[in-house]
C-alpha cells in the first residue's frame, strides 16, 4: 500500500478503535490495482455521520443527509461515508431517501460497476464481492447486478460508462452496453453541468477516439447539447490523432470539426454551460487556428496571441495536419520567447511620456502612436529604451 492510503490509515483506526468497521472503498482502491495515479481516498464505514463527529474533532458537513462527512486530519481532508442502502430513485438521478447500515456488502451493492465495489482494509486486503478485480484484469465495465437497473437509478452512469473507456482503454461489457443503448434518452433528465463533467474527462482520456465511437454507435451523442445533428463531423473527429491535447483544446478541435463560426460558437459551448472563461479561451484558440490553417504566425499574432494560445494553436494544427508536433511547436514558441516585449506594458514607454514629448492633449492619435512603437518593438525595428523610442518617434515626425 503507498500514499495517499498511508496517511489515511489512521482515520481508519480511529473508527475501528470506537468499535467501527471502515474501508478504502471506490475509485482510489480501483486505481490502486491499475496503478494509476491517486489524488485523494475515500473511506467508507459502519459509522453512522453522528458517531463519526463525535470521533473527529474537526468535520464539515457536506452531504451529512446521504451519510458523507468531512474529516479535517493532519492538513487534509477526507470523505468519510456511512454504509447505506437507497430507496426508490427519482429523476433517474437521486434516491428519494437513504438508510444507514451496519453490513459492507450491502454498501458496496448500491455502486455502480463492479471494478468501483471493490473495499480494501487498512493491511491492504481487498473485500471483492461482486468479482470487481476479475473485471479488471479483462479491462472490463459491468455494472454490479442488473445494468438496466443501475442506469435507471442514476442516469449519469450511462456517461460514466463511455468516460471510463477513454479514461481506462476498458470495454463495456456486452449485456452492460445493450441496456446503456437502450436506455440513453434517460440523459434528458439530467444536467448538464453533470454530463459535461464526464464528457470532458473522456475528451481528455487516453482512448477518446474509442470513447466518441460508442457515442456514435450507441445514439448517445444525438442526446448531448448541440451535436444531435453532426454525425458526420464526429466521425471525422475520430479519425484525428488527439490524444495528448487538454480540455480547452479539445473542446477547440471539436468545435472545428463541427464547422462552427463565431456566434454559433458561443451559443454551443453556452448550451453546455461552459464557464465564460474557457468560452474565451476557446474563441481565442479558434480565431488563430482558422488563421494558421491558412499561413504561417507573423510576429505580431504570436504576440497577440500569448504562448498558451500559440501552444494550444500549434498542437491543434500538428493534429489537424497529420503532423509531428515536436519541431514545430518548440520552434514557433522559441520564437515567441525571443521576443522583446510580451504585453504592452512591458513597453518602456506611457502614453504620458509621448503627450510630454509632443505637449499635445490626448485623443485617437495617441493610441496610434502607442500601437505604433508596439509593433516597431515587436519587429525589431527599435529597441524597448524610452530613449531611442524618442529619437524614433521624433524621427518618424519629421518624415
Amino acid at each position: 500500500m503507498n500514499e495517499p492510503f498511508l496517511s489515511a490509515i489512521p482515520i481508519i483506526n480511529k473508527l475501528e478503535a470506537a468499535g467501527f468497521q471502515a474501508y478504502f472503498v471506490g475509485g482510489s482502491v480501483r486505481d490502486y490495482l491499475l496503478n494509476r495515479p491517486i489524488s485523494d481516498v475515500d473511506i467508507a464505514t459502519s459509522a453512522t455521520p453522528k458517531e463519526v463527529k463525535e470521533i473527529f474533532p474537526r468535520t464539515v458537513d457536506i452531504g451529512i443527509e446521504h451519510g458523507t462527512v468531512l474529516v479535517l486530519y493532519q492538513n487534509r481532508s477526507y470523505e468519510v461515508t456511512t454504509f447505506r442502502t437507497e430507496g426508490e430513485y427519482q429523476d433517474y438521478r437521486r434516491p428519494k431517501e437513504v438508510s444507514f447500515i451496519r453490513i459492507l456488502d450491502d454498501d458496496l451493492k448500491r455502486r455502480d460497476f463492479t471494478m468501483n465495489a471493490i473495499a480494501m482494509d487498512r493491511n491492504g486486503q481487498l473485500i471483492d464481492p461482486f468479482n470487481g478485480q476479475a473485471a479488471i484484469q479483462n479491462k472490463v465495465i459491468q455494472t454490479v447486478g442488473s445494468a438496466k437497473e443501475r442506469f435507471h437509478e442514476d442516469a449519469l452512469r450511462i456517461m460514466r460508462a463511455v468516460r471510463f473507456v477513454s479514461q481506462l482503454s476498458f470495454a463495456i461489457e456486452s449485456d452492460t452496453l445493450q441496456a446503456l443503448t437502450k436506455l440513453v434518452p434517460l440523459l434528458k433528465n439530467i444536467a448538464v453541468e453533470r454530463i459535461r463533467a464526464e464528457f470532458e474527462k473522456m475528451l481528455v482520456g487516453e482512448n477518446g477516439n474509442n470513447a466518441i465511437r460508442i457515442l456514435l454507435e450507441t445514439q448517445l451523442y444525438a442526446y448531448l447539447p448541440g451535436l444531435k445533428n453532426h454525425k458526420s463531423q464526429l466521425e471525422k473527429v475520430i479519425c484525428f490523432p488527439f490524444k495528448g491535447l487538454n480540455k480547452l483544446e479539445m473542446w477547440s478541435l471539436l468545435l472545428f470539426t463541427l464547422l462552427l463560426k463565431d456566434k454559433e460558437v458561443e451559443v454551443f459551448l453556452r448550451e453546455w454551460k461552459l464557464p465564460v472563461k474557457d468560452i474565451k479561451q476557446i474563441q481565442q484558440i479558434l480565431f488563430y487556428l482558422e488563421k494558421r490553417m491558412e499561413q504561417e504566425w507573423s510576429i505580431y499574432d504570436l504576440y497577440s496571441a500569448g504562448r498558451n494560445t500559440v501552444s494550444s494553436t500549434e498542437k491543434l494544427y500538428s493534429v489537424l495536419k497529420g503532423h509531428t508536433e515536436e519541431d514545430s511547436l518548440s520552434y514557433w514558441l522559441q520564437i515567441y520567447d525571443e521576443l522583446p516585449i510580451k504585453q504592452r506594458n512591458n513597453m518602456d514607454v506611457t502614453g504620458r511620456d509621448i503627450i510630454e514629448w509632443f505637449q499635445s492633449e490626448g485623443g485617437p492619435w495617441l493610441k496610434d502612436t502607442l500601437l505604433k512603437i508596439e509593433y516597431a518593438i515587436i519587429a525589431g525595428d527599435i529597441q524597448n529604451d524610452k530613449e531611442k523610442i524618442k529619437e524614433w518617434l521624433i524621427r518618424c515626425s519629421q518624415k
